[in-house]
């Protein structure tokens, strides 16, 4: 098994976007795919906002691991250099391990540190405890605060966040969660995206993507449908484009940062609902109702869908998705 890409080689970045190109012609060949692709470009290094590493304590120090295979018999990869992740990442991952060997409350059975940068400059850090975390924990973490506070890459008005948990228990400073700010189509969208949940982990390329998404729809007839819609990544960048729509989402954390996140772009012609794209298919196929959407008072007879975007998990779409997406004449499908 091939080690965890840790250290990114630059010069090669040419190479492995050619190849891909390649490996994507190959594989899409039967559905006669145009002669020029478009093909949006990521940064060489840097690019990750997102990271989570385990902590190895030896003697009186400890550093950042990686692990290469699985189980037992998992190979420890020591991280000390991580140009993967976000040059604010790298930043306060020293200082973060800076503020571990100082502070022994914040060093003792400290097990994992995950990270949670943003391009608009926001840190958050959650370190993961085999522990109860107490006050004196919470005086430690704030002046972590205070040093991350003081790295090149965090934005001025913005204080760094600082999350413990252990044993089911999280402790919180004061919020958990960034706030990203994308432009896309001539516009700057913000996100609330909380710990712990999932969002885009290439800023860079997500902006891309989200500026394909709206460039493909434009002018797009009826109404847009988008299931495992997240935080309502792609929706609010794409509520221009249509006259109204409805997005799903089972996570309930998802859901209320996708509403936040419509109010906060004065997006006001897109619903959510929390349902599983399995159980909107099944309702909309078997024009049964729905109690989620009901709760919502989304009817979906008041709805003229003639586009549906899909963003699914790495398994794909189940089969009663794909025998709805079959009813679409626009499918807009995203896959990384």
């Amino acid at each position: 098994m091939a080690a965890p890409l840790i250290e990114v080689d630059e010069s090669r970045y040419e190479a492995q976007l050619a190849g891909k190109v390649a490996r994507v012609r190959t594989q899409f060949r039967a559905l006669g795919l145009p002669e020029e692709l478009d093909v949006f470009r990521s940064a060489k290094a840097h690019y990750r906002m997102r990271a989570e590493f385990r902590v190895w304590h030896e003697g009186d120090r400890c550093y950042y691991i990686m692990f290469k295979g699985g189980g037992r018999g998992a190979e420890r990869v020591r991280v000390d250099n991580f140009t993967v992740g976000s040059k604010l990442m790298n930043e306060a991952m020293a200082a973060v391990l800076e503020e571990v060997h100082a502070r022994a409350v914040l060093k003792a059975k400290l097990y994992q540190v995950n990270y949670h940068t943003t391009l608009s400059g926001q840190c958050m850090v959650t370190m993961v405890y085999h522990k109860v975390l107490k006050g004196e924990w919470e005086a430690a973490a704030e002046a972590l605060r205070g040093k991350l506070a003081k790295a090149p890459g965090v934005q001025p008005d913005h204080r760094p966040i600082v999350i413990g948990r252990s044993r089911g228990k999280k402790t919180s400073l004061d919020r958990d969660f960034v706030v990203e700010r994308l432009a896309v189509a001539g516009r700057e969208l913000q996100y609330k995206q909380v710990e712990a949940n999932f969002s885009q982990p290439n800023a860079g390329m997500c902006q891309h993507m989200l500026a394909w998404a709206h460039e493909v729809t434009r002018g797009s007839p009826g109404d847009l449908l988008e299931l495992y819609g997240g935080n309502g990544n792609f929706c609010i960048a794409l509520a221009p484009n249509f006259a109204k729509g409805v997005m799903t989402e089972l996570s309930k954390t998802s859901i209320k940062a996708a509403k936040y996140n419509l109010e906060a772009n004065g997006v006001e012609n897109i619903k959510v609902a929390q349902a599983t794209a399995e159980d909107f298919s099944a309702a909309w196929l078997g024009k049964r109702p729905l109690k989620s959407l009901q709760k919502e008072r989304i009817d979906l007879g008041e709805y003229d869908f003639q586009t549906i975007l899909v963003d699914p998990p790495r398994a794909g779409l189940d089969d009663a998705t794909v025998k709805l997406a079959q009813e679409f004449d626009r499918i807009v499908y995203i896959s990384w």
